[in-house]
């Protein structure tokens, strides 16, 4: 055989060779299908799940349930806050202003005693499986130089609060910044000092009738009261319903959902929206569309405190994915202070795992190679203490950084658009392979 004819019969065979696997892992994936019991069946399982999960006397049930007095006993070596009225709060902020009045008036200037929020501050507690904020107080007076400003943005936004209060209306933290754009100079300055001023009072930040932009949607097996408006969320749509920002404002919760389904982003929500993945395994889909916000998380745990009813995660197989999970679980330095009231504890991580795209035979093209930064995170993630509980969570980092491999989950829509909702998540709620 000539060589330009060898080399052309290479040529051919490479790809035709290149192009089995691809073929292989479709074909185990399909054959994956034919593994899946009637849904009755599935069914029957999680109802079991569900019922064993609402009756449960665990740990962390138990922390759901009764998770401190929030008045905060001040021998506490850290800090409660809780949700106040606004006639609670407004008479804090009159007490605080007068005590600045009278010191002012003895000749002794002025200071506010801040909670430190320092990332030292901010520690792990595996007794109450959250990030807690440590008591330490911090001066920040007005006749100082390094300290003036925070001090004169401190009174700006404790009288700003005090108005919004005495109204009776609900502001978010943007509107809050644009009543004084050029003392404050920067949003996230009005915001942390917010959040100061949170501390300072003992009272959760919506108590202070100032919330972030809506943010979280929710859809599926869901009926509530909004503000006296009924909410059906089986008529929400393909899009679903904005979780509201002020929280106080919904009641009447009512599901025959058996569980909730927590998913990292957007794209997966519509997808198992637009499938009403909702009706065939009775649920309640949220997202907060990657980095949780605080009204998502306090619905989440809202919903778990009243419907009592298990939390399964869908997450990105990638160290961000499982840093949001733990936010939602353990909560977040940046509000550590108010993470009794934020977080949701015993939620199952269902997916997708490091595991999955090994035993799912998500192709090689669907999987991303781990950046240096992506090691770092999952690196430091493995030092948490928080992660360190769980021995399931250590494996699968491991195998991650191990294999150095990351996926998204639309790494599945590879097999077809609709296999996340298809195959995916009624074979592991089958198999009830969740950590």
């Amino acid at each position: 055989m000539s060589e330009k004819k060898r080399r052309a019969g290479a040529a051919a065979a490479g790809p035709a060779s290149s192009s089995k696997k691809p073929r292989a892992a479709a074909s185990y994936a399909e054959s994956l299908r034919s593994k899946l019991r009637p849904d009755a069946s599935i069914l029957s399982t999680l109802r079991s799940f569900a019922s064993a999960s609402s009756s449960s006397k665990s740990k962390a049930a138990t922390k759901l349930a009764a998770d401190h007095d929030p008045s905060a006993d001040p021998s506490s070596s850290y800090i409660v806050v809780a949700d106040q009225d606004s006639a609670s709060v407004t008479s804090r902020i009159n007490r605080l202003v007068l005590a600045v009045a009278r010191s002012i008036l003895s000749g002794r200037g002025f200071s506010f005693a801040v909670p430190s929020r320092a990332a030292s501050n901010q520690v792990y507690l595996p007794d109450l499986d959250r990030i807690v904020l440590v008591r330490r107080e911090s001066a920040r007076p007005f006749a100082n130089v390094a300290t003036a400003r925070k001090a004169t943005v401190t009174a700006r936004v404790l009288s700003l609060v005090h108005g919004v209060l005495r109204r009776g209306i609900h502001v978010t933290k943007r509107d809050l910044f644009y009543t004084d754009v050029k003392l404050f100079g920067d949003q996230s300055q009005s915001d942390a000092v917010l959040d100061d001023v949170s501390c300072m009072l003992g009272c959760t930040r919506s108590s202070l009738h100032v919330v972030a932009s809506e943010k979280g949607v929710v859809v599926g097996r869901l009926v509530f009261h909004d503000d006296g408006d009924r909410i059906d969320c089986t008529r929400m749509g393909v899009g679903g319903k904005a979780i509201p920002p002020n929280i106080d404002r919904v009641s009447g919760i009512e599901s025959d959902a058996l569980f909730i389904l927590l998913v990292e982003k957007d794209a997966a929500f519509m997808r198992l929206a637009e499938d009403r993945f909702y009706n065939r395994f009775p649920c309640i889909i949220l997202t907060a569309k990657g980095q949780p916000d605080v009204a998502t998380r306090l619905f989440l745990r809202r919903l778990k405190v009243e419907l009592k009813l298990p939390v399964l995660a869908l997450v990105d197989s990638d160290p961000y994915g499982l840093k949001i999970l733990s936010v939602y679980m353990c909560g977040s330095k940046n509000m550590s202070y108010d993470s009794a009231n934020l977080t949701t504890p015993d939620i199952k991580w269902l997916g997708v795992r490091p595991s999955d795209l090994d035993k799912y035979r998500v192709p090689e093209q669907c999987r991303l190679p781990m950046t240096d930064h992506d090691i770092k995170v999952g690196k430091e993630l493995l030092e948490e203490d928080f992660v360190k509980q769980n021995e399931g969570w250590v494996k699968e980092l491991e195998t991650m950084l191990r294999t150095r491999q990351k996926a998204e989950i639309q790494a599945l829509s590879s097999f077809g658009f609709q296999y996340l909702s298809e195959v995916y998540l009624p074979l592991k709620l089958q198999q009830q392979d969740w950590i």
